[in-house]
């Protein structure tokens, strides 16, 4: 046979071995006791088939010899006599065993991206890094981000307890390979880092025992470096092995890609609040005796930006009128709230000339005109005084809606003023027209998503001019905000879920009270929100 080959009778005496099984039990010999030549689990192996009684053949068992795995598979004899065949299955171990290890590396790795990946959080995904790593990798692990000022933001996590987070203001030069790994190259090969070297800063607090070995790892961003990640095991531990270090390699461009991300969003999303504080609407108060009340819906509910607007500008000089603008870029979302954003700019720029609206709608279409974009707006212009009990208005609408004035009794009319639309002809021509507002009552700047805004109870229909109109005349008396809360409520439950447009309204009353001059406080220059 070309594998061991023993046989045994009941009591254990060898009676047969072939060349194979002499050459691996040198001892073994007929007449010899199996458990004085053998090793003792075949003996113990033998005496249990012995005592099972069972014939033909039994179940493998198996073990080392030699420092070689064998199956010893049993065949019992009519006459009593067990026969094991030995054969070597150390490859096929040593097989089994890689696989297993890669495929709880693999599950590790997978549990690892999920855990990563559900936040966009960079304190979180150093928090996952550092437990994940200590609890799989290492005995402890430490995770060292780019450094903030003069401090490396830092978290260490030992196996079986939960993250630190902490700042250090330390060289990371006295570690070999971290200020390279913190700049995103590769450090020189951690394995060969002695841990006698290593600072007494990178131990994390309450770790027991001498460092035995230390790994230190780049973890890589998106072309820019996200940290560094160091292992640590406690002497007595196994020291890292090359293949260890490789899997620490793949954990840690997993960590440092989530982290990478995360920084990049949280940059992102910064970048993100200051230009949104600049383009959403802002919060209007009352100014100099004239109460100015504003409203604003994006198109789409999980957008808090779009192509409708509205500005108030206080006056510079007391008893000066103040100026307000509402107005309608064609289009919607981000792209339409970049030019609203300019056209804003563009007339903040203008508010000298705030006295002659015909020479800012010029100026201002011009300037749409000369730039790269391919989109027109509509506006309303008012200037706004109070002069004793009224509110004098000058009013210019360039292919706007006209503006709606609201009387004490509900009567609603609609503003004379008429022109082109802005950014899209070489000329915009319009007319201004002066109007007055007696105490109660109140002048509506709105953009035609109120009036097209399709739904009611068919779900088709659309709101319409009529329809806006009584509800505008059953607020008669109402205050501003009041007048902007209930059309949009009738403007919400007529649309539904469905979509609709950009909705924006600007509602300047004059107060029925002569002493409200000046609450809601003097700003110079824009609201913001």
């Amino acid at each position: 046979m070309p594998y061991p080959v023993l046989i045994a009778n009941r009591s254990g005496t060898v009676r047969h071995a072939n060349d194979h099984a002499t050459a691996l039990f040198p001892t073994a010999a007929p007449g010899l006791a199996l458990a004085d030549c053998t090793v003792p689990w075949l003996a113990d192996a033998h005496a249990h088939k012995v005592a099972t009684n069972a014939h033909g053949a039994g179940t493998l068992v198996s073990g080392d010899v030699a420092h070689r795995s064998y199956e010893a598979h049993p065949t019992v004899q009519d006459d009593g006599d067990v026969v094991w065949w030995l054969m070597d299955d150390t490859d096929h171990r040593l097989a089994r065993e890689a696989l297993h290890i890669e495929q709880e590396r693999t599950a590790f790795l997978a549990e690892a991206s999920n855990a990563l990946l559900s936040s966009l959080n960079l304190e979180r995904c150093m928090d996952v890094t550092a437990q994940l790593a200590a609890e799989h990798l290492a005995d402890a692990a430490v995770v060292i981000a780019p450094s903030s000022g003069y401090r490396l933001p830092v978290v260490s996590c030992l196996r079986g307890r939960r993250p630190v987070r902490d700042e250090w203001e330390v060289d990371p030069r006295e570690v070999p390979g971290l200020a390279e790994a913190l700049q995103g190259f590769p450090p020189v090969p951690s394995r060969w880092i002695d841990p006698v070297t290593a600072p007494q800063w990178l131990i994390p607090e309450g770790f027991d025992g001498h460092v035995g070995s230390i790994v230190v790892t780049p973890l890589p961003g998106h072309g820019v470096p996200a940290g560094a990640l160091i292992l640590l095991r406690r002497s007595g531990e196994p020291a890292f092995s090359e293949e260890e270090e490789v899997f620490a390699r793949l954990f840690a461009a997993r960590s440092g890609a989530a982290m990478s991300a995360a920084r990049m969003y949280a940059e992102q999303s910064s970048v993100s609040q200051v230009l949104m504080r600049e383009l959403l609407p802002p919060v209007l108060h009352q100014i100099s005796g004239v109460e100015f009340a504003g409203g604003y819906r994006p198109s789409k509910d999980r957008e808090r930006i779009g192509g409708d607007f509205y500005d108030v500008h206080p006056a510079s000089v007391e008893g000066e009128p103040s100026f307000a603008v509402l107005g309608d870029v064609s289009g919607k979302g981000l792209e339409a709230a970049v030019l609203t954003g300019k056209i804003r700019n563009t007339l903040h720029a203008l508010l000298p000339m705030a006295g002659n609206h015909q020479r800012m709608l010029e100026l201002l279409n011009g300037a749409l005109l000369s730039s790269h974009h391919t989109r027109f707006a509509t506006l309303v212009l008012v200037s706004a005084v109070r002069e004793g009990g009224t509110v004098k208005l000058r009013v210019t609408s360039a292919g706007h809606p006209p503006v709606l004035l609201v009387r004490a009794n509900g009567t609603v009319e609609e503003g004379a003023s008429r022109g082109t639309l802005v950014g899209a002809f070489p000329e915009a021509r319009a007319t201004t027209v002066h109007e007055t507002l007696a105490p109660g009552d109140f002048c509506v700047l709105f953009t035609d998503g109120f009036t097209e805004a399709k739904g009611g109870p068919m779900g088709g229909e659309m709101f319409g001019d009529e329809r806006f109109q009584e509800a505008l005349s059953r607020c008669a008396g109402m205050p501003g905000e009041a007048v902007v809360e209930h059309v949009q409520m009738l403007a919400s439950q007529w649309v539904g879920t469905g979509p609709h447009d950009d909705m924006a309204v600007m509602v300047i009353t004059a107060p029925r009270t002569h002493h409200l001059s000046m609450v809601g406080g003097h700003t110079k220059g824009r609201f913001t929100a």
